[in-house]
């Protein structure tokens, strides 16, 4: 072997050993009811803590010092017990995992999704099922969290279909789902979210300033290249062959089985799918004119406030229900209504450690939000980097690595980005960098630390989809697993961002501004 083959070989154990310690110290962490019920005790003893004094920084949403809020104090243990219920029934991924489930449990026990994964495996060569997977897995943030509770347990079916490590394609699913949460090809609804925030801060240093919400659309949709390369590298060179050793011990009955496409599936797949044809052409035509009642009353598609935006895990529910229950009928997998109903109560039953995990991570976040730690964290972390008044793209660098950590506490992206625009983006305005620019480089922070946080709300459902491969599946096998793809995304996508500024492509469609590059 050649001294460079030496060398890669004792490079590649090196990251084995790290990954392996990873996991075996993660997996000692207590399960993942356990862990949240712990850290919200946490949170209370910290809050009784920090109450007792006060701070400096100022809260961008009151104006006011904040206030670390005592959660053990009589009235705030009172409101605790008083709104545990409607905590717990108004966490948002809830109702957004559930309803989605019923629909797609229906097209996947009705066969309809395994059938259409085995003619698209028929059709797909398979060193390209990677960055295919992980290309629709970027596309899918169109449909809000639609990935979490659809792509990301197919990347395992079709994995493990191919005959491949179902642990790596439900990896790549979650590298292109969360860890590029940021980059997609097509415009969402969280453009015009993040446009309106940045934009309000950006009047604070030029009341007449206007963003476009397709600001940052161009990088994005570029980024998606990168975001492609990097996981496809990284799943089929290091994820996947370190996978080998890692035994397949689900329950065989709940595997996609790899047999032959039959006649008759292909038949009930052709209604089904035509089915599913319509439904989305019925919505395009009923969404095409400009007054159509699922657009905002501006008239817009991807607007928070559109109705077809706020409707689209019902829309997810019935494109797969209906087309699940034609594919079942024709295919006679279904013979009567009864069985349709059956198919969707185990899909509920397969949900239930996912419930009592959400029961929990749901008082911790709400928790963490009422004591006002989460805001003190990030603005300690704010004010601290603004102090130390670096250069334009040091300080960018600084703001995605600043963003990424506050990432692990503070999982929504509206919120950390309400927290810390006021002072950054005004700042750098002041330096010749554009809001553009600035809400770029949060986005790349936000993305990339998604993967390797236990509080993500998704995790917990990710690790549920791994032990439905390998039981032995824990929050520390999910980080370790994640975390080279956590490490090079925020390297590269940097790099990528600080060269397209330097280089002066525009980020995406302009209002009325222009800022110097570089």
């Amino acid at each position: 072997m050649s001294a460079d083959g030496k060398v890669k070989d004792t490079e590649n154990g090196l990251l084995n050993r790290l990954l392996n310690k990873i996991e075996v110290i993660g997996n000692k962490l207590p399960d993942p009811a356990v862990m949240f019920a712990g850290l919200l005790v946490i949170v209370w003893i910290l809050s009784l803590i920090f109450a007792q004094f006060s701070y400096s920084e100022i809260d961008p949403r009151t104006g006011n010092e904040i206030i670390v809020n005592n959660l053990l104090a009589p009235g705030a243990l009172a409101n605790f017990l008083a709104t545990m219920v409607t905590t717990f029934t108004s966490f948002a991924p809830l109702g957004v995992v559930l309803v989605a489930m019923l629909g797609i449990g229906v097209a996947e026990r009705s066969g309809f999704i395994n059938v259409g994964i085995k003619l698209l495996l028929n059709n797909t060569a398979k060193f390209l099922l990677t960055p295919i997977l992980i290309l629709v897995a970027i596309v899918s943030h169109t449909a809000v969290d639609a990935g979490y509770v659809l792509v990301i347990p197919l990347g395992g079916i079709i994995f493990y279909a191919a005959g491949r490590h179902p642990l790596a394609g439900i990896a790549a699913a979650f590298a292109g789902v969360s860890g590029g949460f940021s980059a997609n090809f097509v415009p969402s609804a969280i453009d015009p979210m993040l446009q309106g925030i940045t934009q309000e801060a950006a009047r604070l240093y030029d009341s007449t300033i206007l963003l476009n919400p397709l600001n940052n659309w161009y990088f994005t949709a570029a980024s998606s290249i990168v975001v492609v390369l990097v996981g496809w590298y990284l799943t089929d060179k290091v994820i996947e062959p370190r996978l080998k050793g890692t035994q397949i011990d689900g329950d065989p009955e709940e595997m996609p089985k790899i047999e032959e496409v039959s006649p008759q599936d292909r038949k009930a797949f052709g209604f089904g799918g035509l089915t599913m044809i319509a439904g989305i052409a019925a919505l395009v035509a009923a969404t095409w004119p400009e007054t159509s009642a699922l657009r905002s009353p501006e008239g817009e598609i991807a607007a928070f406030d559109a109705p077809l935006m706020q409707s689209i895990v019902p829309i997810i529910f019935l494109l797969f229900w209906v087309p699940g229950i034609v594919h079942g009928f024709v295919a006679g997998t279904f013979k009567e209504s009864k069985d349709v109903i059956m198919a969707m109560s185990k899909t509920m039953e397969t949900m239930a450690y996912y419930l009592v995990m959400a029961f929990f991570c749901a008082l911790f976040i709400k928790a963490f939000g009422d004591s006002n730690l989460g805001i003190l964290l990030a603005m300690k972390g704010a004010n601290f980097l603004q102090a130390m008044a670096v250069p334009g793209p040091v300080t960018l660098v600084g703001i995605i690595i600043l963003v990424a950590i506050i990432n692990l506490f503070v999982g929504s992206a509206s919120a950390k980005w309400l927290l810390i625009s006021p002072i950054f983006v005004p700042m750098l305005m002041q330096l010749g960098i554009s809001p553009d620019l600035t809400q770029a480089a949060y986005r790349v922070g936000d993305s990339v630390s998604n993967i390797i946080t236990p509080l993500l709300p998704y995790f917990p459902l990710v690790v549920v989809y791994c032990q439905r491969y390998v039981k032995s599946t824990g929050i520390g096998t999910l980080v370790s697993m994640m975390l080279p793809y956590s490490v090079a995304l925020g390297v590269i996508w940097t790099i990528f961002l600080l060269l397209y500024w330097m280089i002066g492509i525009p980020l995406g469609v302009q209002a009325n501004y222009i800022y110097p590059a570089g």
